[in-house]
């Protein structure tokens, strides 16, 4: 991920937080914004003229710098940290997926997500048994050095989280960092807090809600080398995560279960299709990983994005440009390189025209970095 300081100011950490808080400002939209202008100060001042040339007729919503001081101090009173994008406490791995967070929100010890990292993830439902063999992994990889990662979700994340209290885990969380979700794992939390780290990307005080747990999980895979699940269903949120830690270019590892059990279809369907390596124990995984020296690569390149060239004069899209792109585009996500060769267009026009069009509010961002028209007249 592109970040303009080695080191941030805080008036630069301040206006990140303003930016990711602007509206239509995601975080694919942050990464381009920072990479064409270098600053969250100078893009902040770029989004009135990108959005009125993408279409849009009334001003963008902006938080003041007095808004971002209000939600720092809203972490520190809940006893948090604010970890931006450029910081040097930001995990790297992280910072490699295409749409990091652009702020975190952490409770606990920010060392802990520097170090190596394994996700497991399961059932919510999930067996005794299921439950048994995940708290089995999780303490093998935290004696093996590796922080646990997962969701904080019923059976299999409590499970995980549980078995790695001792050696270090990292629970996500969906909604604010003060928001226990489920409410009867506040215990589990505080433990959690206490001897290792809980992290948030939505802002303090933010109720989960249905629409958060999958954008939650690309975190939960991010902040990893691999990800492990355990009891899935074929429509779940395991197999979200699962999804997503392939887009990354991260390992997917399965244990397999009954064909007679539901709750082993998805595990056993991402082996099937050859998604995931079948696993039977902690080693299984341990011993895959060593085998993987082209992650520990990409981390070292992630490093190396932290001072990209500057663009002297970023490309302006026209009208024609974008009316090219926005008719090739419709309501369903198309991956971006395919809207390219549809419009027969530059990769860096198109990239302009998406990012004006997204600021006003006519294209949506998806995962795999993929692109819709939104299917409503802009403000």
């Amino acid at each position: 991920m592109p970040t303009a300081l080695p080191h941030l100011d805080q008036g630069e950490r301040l206006d990140r937080l303003r930016l990711i808080r602007t509206e239509n400002v995601g975080p694919v939209t942050f990464r381009h914004l920072i990479a064409r202008y270098r600053t969250a100060t100078a893009a902040l001042q770029a989004l009135p003229d990108l959005a009125r040339r993408g279409g849009r007729r009334r001003s963008l919503n902006v938080p003041s710098i007095g808004d971002a001081e209000r939600e720092l101090a809203s972490v520190e009173r809940v006893g948090a940290a604010l970890l931006v994008i450029g910081d040097p406490d930001y995990p790297v791995r992280l910072a490699a997926i295409d749409d990091a967070p652009p702020c975190l929100t952490v409770a606990g010890d920010p060392a802990l997500l520097s170090r190596p990292s394994i996700a497991v993830v399961g059932a919510r439902n999930a067996s005794v048994n299921g439950c048994r063999f995940a708290t089995g992994l999780a303490r093998a990889f935290g004696e093996a050095g590796y922080a646990v990662v997962s969701g904080l979700a019923r059976g299999i994340d409590a499970a995980a989280h549980e078995g790695s209290i001792d050696t270090g885990t990292v629970a996500v969380l969906a909604g604010g960092i003060d928001v226990t979700y489920p409410p009867e794992h506040a215990g589990l939390l505080q433990q959690i807090v206490e001897n290792g780290i809980a992290v948030a990307e939505m802002p303090v005080g933010t109720e989960p809600q249905a629409r958060h747990f999958p954008t939650r999980n690309r975190v939960i895979s991010g902040l990893t080398l691999g990800t492990v699940v355990v009891e899935a269903a074929k429509r779940s949120g395991s197999l979200i995560t699962a999804r997503r830690a392939l887009d990354q270019g991260r390992e997917v590892f399965a244990v397999p279960g009954s064909p007679l059990d539901p709750r082993c279809t998805g595990c056993n369907a991402l082996i099937q299709d050859g998604a995931a390596l079948l696993i039977q124990d902690a080693q299984d995984v341990l011993s895959a990983l060593d085998l993987l020296p082209s992650i520990n690569r990409a981390v070292r390149t992630v490093t190396g994005l932290h001072d990209p060239e500057p663009v002297a004069h970023p490309l302006e899209s026209d009208d024609t440009t974008r009316r090219t792109v926005l008719d090739v585009l419709g309501p369903e996500p198309v991956p971006v390189d395919e809207l390219i060769r549809g419009c027969q267009l530059s990769a860096p026009i198109v990239a302009t025209a998406l990012l004006e069009a997204e600021l006003a509010g006519l294209v949506d961002r998806y995962p795999g970095n993929q692109v819709a028209r939104r299917m409503s007249t802009p403000a």
